[in-house]
This record gives structure tokens, sequence and C-alpha cells, in this order.
């Protein structure tokens, strides 16, 4: 496997998920051994110890795609990917599709209640656009828009992806995408985590689009990320501490939470509370001072979120987990199955 590339049959991608959160399969790799085996995730308590603290993303994906028609009647899209810092919470930045139709000064009227209305071209290429109407944008998001699922899945969002593309703890609205290594705890398996003695903290790192842009330069090094909103808890800070000094292993359950955490470490001991953004783009070779273990699903080719896993796992053993699971058959992407890394 190349540093950033591999090929993966079509029919590995997982367009809808797997019939139960937790039946979904879970690859393990032992970094000190080396040694991969198969199992479910549902198997996952087995591997916490009483003295760990399990780390998960409790931030919401809105429905932040809107179509509408443009005054001609012909359909456009608009995908919301972040407010704008300011006076206005109405005036967001966008992705728009007929891009060369939707120049500022054009509206797209998306029901009587809601229209959008172009206000600016950016530099990368997007929109600066404002949520019209009577409604808040969460209210018109909540009754107008759609989810945006992610464009390999190949189907048109489904009634079950209201439920399956968000996880069972979720409570700050804010992602544009999943953070998908979630998605396969369901409220029973976290119970018997709980009752095993594991804490369980959440931090809120809410997921924007740039997190899936493919890397197309050839040093990844000038690849760059947008800022992304996070915030993380006295509590979960407390948490950390204690958990460090019971000799406990910290488990991150998904690369946002890996970005997060390893933004606001102070030392291997201490992570820092408050809010803030980050741009954080974890590759080869990164030194980890706050993470342990890691949850994850399989990703992208030529991925920012491959280059994380390279850079925990190493970018031979990432070719030997990835070429395994293809061999196994693994479900791959949002709604595939599971990887989890452990010391």
């Amino acid at each position: 496997m190349h540093t950033l590339d591999y090929k993966l049959p079509p029919e590995l991608i997982a367009r809808y998920p797997s019939e139960r959160r937790a039946h979904s399969r879970l690859l393990v790799w032992t970094r000190s051994s080396g040694e991969i085996s198969h199992r479910r995730f549902r198997d996952l308590p087995e591997f916490l110890s009483p003295t760990d603290l399990l780390v998960v993303n409790d931030s919401r994906v809105v429905p932040a795609r809107l179509v509408g028609r443009k005054p001609t009647g012909a359909t456009a899209e608009v995908l919301l990917l972040r407010p704008v810092n300011g006076a206005d919470p109405r005036l967001w930045e966008a992705m728009v599709r007929p891009g060369r139709k939707l120049r500022p000064g054009r509206v797209v009227v998306v029901s009587p209640e809601v229209s959008v209305r172009i206000v600016d071209s950016t530099a990368k290429g997007g929109r600066l656009v404002r949520i019209e109407g009577p409604l808040s944008v969460l209210e018109a998001l909540n009754r107008h828009g759609q989810l945006a699922l992610p464009p390999y899945l190949g189907r048109d969002m489904s009634a079950l992806d209201w439920e399956r593309y968000q996880t069972v703890y979720a409570s700050r609205d804010g992602s544009v995408a999943a953070p998908t290594a979630g998605l396969h705890f369901s409220r029973e398996l976290l119970a018997e985590i709980e009752a095993r003695g594991v804490q369980r903290r959440a931090l809120t790192l809410h997921v924007g689009a740039s997190t899936f842009r493919p890397i197309e330069v050839a040093d990844p090094g000038e690849h760059a990320l947008d800022h992304e909103e996070y915030e993380v808890s006295e509590d979960l800070a407390e948490a950390y501490g204690r958990c460090r000094h019971l000799g406990g292993r910290v488990w991150a359950v998904g690369t946002t939470v890996v970005r997060t955490l390893e933004s606001v470490a102070e030392g291997r001991d201490r992570i820092g509370a408050g809010a803030g953004s980050t741009d954080l783009f974890v590759r080869p070779p990164h030194t980890f001072r706050a993470v342990d273990c890691l949850i994850t699903n399989f990703h992208l080719p030529r991925s920012t979120l491959l280059m994380l896993v390279a850079a925990f796992v190493g970018l031979g053993a990432t070719g030997r987990i990835y070429e395994e699971a293809i061999r196994r058959r693994y479900r791959f992407y949002s709604y595939g199955d599971a990887m989890a890394v452990i010391p």
C-alpha cells in the first residue's frame, strides 16, 4: 500500500448500515505483537479496563443540505458548512451546485418559508450565503434540510438515515458529517461498558466537509484542513487526569476525538479545558501525547483520516491492516465496519 493509495473493490463500500449497530465487525490490531484478530463490535468491552477512559464526540449531524429551485425553475443545491463568525447568525459558508450558475445575487427558493441568497464567493470556490425567511436557521434546516450523506454511498437519503447517521449520544448540533466511529455503539453496549467501571466522557468537535476532502498534492504537508470548532469540558479534563494518575489508557472513539485531544494536550498527563478551533492535520511522523487506543472505521484512499491512522500505527502496519480487511471482505467507509488499535 502506498502512503495514500489502495484499491478497494466497489462492492466493499457499505451503502447501508449494518442491521444492528454493535453487530458490525471489528478488526483488532495489537501494536506490541502486530497480531490481527477478527471480532464483532459488541466484543469491545473485553478490551477495556476499569481504569480506562473512553472519549466520544457528541456532535450531532444537522440536516445541512438544502435543495431548492432557482428563479428559472432549475434545481439547485446548497450545503451549509459553518456559520460565519460575526453578528449575523444567518450568514454561512456553503458549497453550491451548479456552481457556475449560482453567482452572488442569485436566490435559491427551498420552500415558501426558506430561501438562500448567494452573497459572495469564497477563496476556495464556495459561497457566502444568507438564510432568509421567518424561521431560525436551525428550524429551517430541521424542517426542510436533508442529511449530507457521503457521495460514495451512491443513493438518496432514506428514512433509516435519520436514525443511523447519528450516534446514540449525539446532543450538540453542528456537524455536516457524522463522527462515524461512534455509529457502532448501541445504548446496550454503552451500558455494558459502564457496568465494567469504565469512565466515558464526551467532547464536541463539529465535523466539517474538509475532513473528507482528498489530498491532491504530492506533499501531504501542503494540504490544509479548515478550522473546526471544539469544546472540552472541565469534567473531561479531570477524568483524563484521573485516568493518567491510575495508569489507565485513553481510548479515542474516532479521528475527530484524536484531533481534538491532541490539540489540547498539555504534556501527557493533562489536557486543557475550554472552547476553540483546530486545523490540526495528524500525519506521519506525529508524536501522540493524549491517545493510547483508537477506534475508527476504514477510510478512503488519499484522505487525511487514513493519514491519521498511518501516523498512529505506522505506514507498513496500515498497509497490512487494510490488505487483511479487504481480503476478509470487511465493509468500508462511513457505514462500514470498525477497527480497534490497542497497545
